[in-house]
């Protein structure tokens, strides 16, 4: 059973991670095209482990994406204040360009503005990852400032 919310979008449904997920992240995170864009180096299970299997809740929450009732990507939260704080997400290679991306990333915003009460997300894609920045794009965030390789983007919730 997961620890938390199952946030649902019109293709994908966000599910908590869990120790259960590690297989399954581990191989993820060990494989270099994954996190191409996530630090780019291949993960050990170990840090796998200590991040991204519910290890490091409240502070940071994790999910699996799913599409179809398949994983497809993982995506976190992370609080940087009462009523605020970040996304990361990254895809299966095979499951980039199917727009899932930016359904997942709307299906947590309207989670964390509607049901958490945020009032600022923001997003720190690689400037050079064109595909994650417009898929961020499409789900309503604006650029705000590139640092190096770094771009700064948030979206604010209507009032």
């Amino acid at each position: 059973m997961p620890m938390g919310p199952v946030i649902s979008g019109k293709q994908t449904c966000l599910v908590p991670t869990s120790e259960a997920d590690l297989d399954l992240l581990a191989r993820w995170f060990a494989d270099p095209e994954f996190v191409e864009h996530w630090g780019g180096l291949p993960m050990p299970r170990e840090e796998v482990a200590a991040k991204y299997v519910g290890r490091r809740r409240p502070q940071v929450e994790s999910f699996l994406i799913h599409a179809q009732g398949v994983p497809v990507g993982y995506a976190q939260y992370w609080h940087a204040g009462a009523d605020e704080g970040g996304i990361d997400m990254v895809l299966a290679t095979e499951a980039r360009g199917r727009g899932l991306g930016p359904d997942a990333a709307r299906a947590l915003i309207t989670y964390l503005c509607k049901t958490l009460g945020w009032r600022r997300v923001t997003v720190d894609p690689s400037a050079t990852n064109i595909r994650a920045v417009h898929a961020w794009e499409k789900a309503s965030f604006q650029r705000m400032a590139g640092e190096g390789e770094i771009l700064s983007m948030e979206y604010w919730p209507a009032p």
